[in-house]
Order: C-alpha cells, then structure tokens, then sequence
C-alpha cells in the first residue's frame, strides 16, 4: 500500500531484499531497505529462498565470511537499524568496540551518560547482531550475561571465541585486557 509523502502524494515503501547465508552460528538472514542492511535474524530454515543478492547483499556475505575466518575485524556497510535515539546511540558506542575486545554494560553506560539496564535493552533490541556487535559488551565481572540471538549465551561465547575476545578478567575501565 502507498504511503502518503510530503507533498500529499502517495509514495511507494522502498523494496525489502534479503539474503540468507550460512555461518558458525547457524543461518542468518540480513535485510536491505533503501540501500542499507536494516536487520539480521537467525534464518528460519530452508523457508527462505534466495534470488540473486543485490550488490550490498553480496557484499554484506563476503564481510560476513570474512569475519568468521577471522580475516575481517570491521565491517564497512550502510546500516540502518530502526530504533530510538537513546538506542541508536548505544548502537553506535557498541559499534567501537574494537573486534577481540569486550566492554561491560557499565563502562559503555558511563561512556554515554546512561545506566547498564538502559543499555543492557538497547543491546537487547539490537536489529543488526554481529555487524553491531552486541556481543561484545559483557557483564560487570568479566562474565557473559544475556545475548539476543538465537542460541543465547552459547552463541555470545561462539561469537567472542571467534574473536578472541573473551579473556577473562577486565582491566579498571571495564575493557577486556
């Protein structure tokens, strides 16, 4: 259905393409709106057929591929997740967290004037996990606490494994050593 624009005029909603990949941790399915990755999700099996991926698709695959080879520590996309302001905010602090680091829900909420339970949703509603990587903020002691993708906990730990990045103890500023 048309949406109305600025000028009163009915405008069509931009195509939704989408693209189902295999990874470590099982299938994820990314979505491109108006030229911008706007969610990855955990596939739902083989009901997700591909067509051929526009170039964005194809070039969110290979950095996918890349990171989970461990030959890519940063990905280089337009995004556009849908969210908040406050959300979008963690979103991007998340998004500097340096690839085999991890950064605990306090440090990141006194890096952005927040509190870790505000941050700790925010991470929760994050529509982009992994290329947001929300996996790497961690709880107060160093330990894994909640993770919005499928597999929970055991896929945090895949993810930080796969990073090198979960190494135990943190430093006083609540960054992994």
């Amino acid at each position: 259905m048309p949406l109305p624009g600025r000028d009163g005029v009915r405008a069509e909603p931009a195509p939704v393409y989408r693209l189902t990949v295999p990874s470590p941790v099982g299938a994820l399915t990314l979505f491109e709106q108006a030229g911008a990755i706007t969610l990855l999700v955990w596939a739902a099996g083989d009901r997700i057929r591909n067509v051929r991926p526009t170039p964005l698709l194809a070039a969110a695959q290979t950095q996918l591929e890349a990171f989970f080879d461990g030959r890519h520590d940063r990905f280089h996309l337009p995004l556009a997740p849908e969210g908040s302001p406050f959300q979008q905010s963690v979103w991007q602090a998340i998004s500097e967290i340096p690839a085999g680091k991890t950064e605990t829900y306090g440090a990141l909420a006194r890096r952005i004037n927040s509190s870790p339970r505000a941050v700790g949703g925010a991470c929760g509603a994050n529509p982009i996990p992994i290329i947001i990587p929300c996996h790497r903020v961690v709880g107060a002691d160093g330990r894994l606490s909640g993770y919005s993708g499928r597999g929970g906990l055991a896929t945090k730990k895949r993810l930080l494994d796969l990073e090198r990045a979960y190494q135990g103890p943190l430093d006083a500023s609540g960054m992994s050593r």
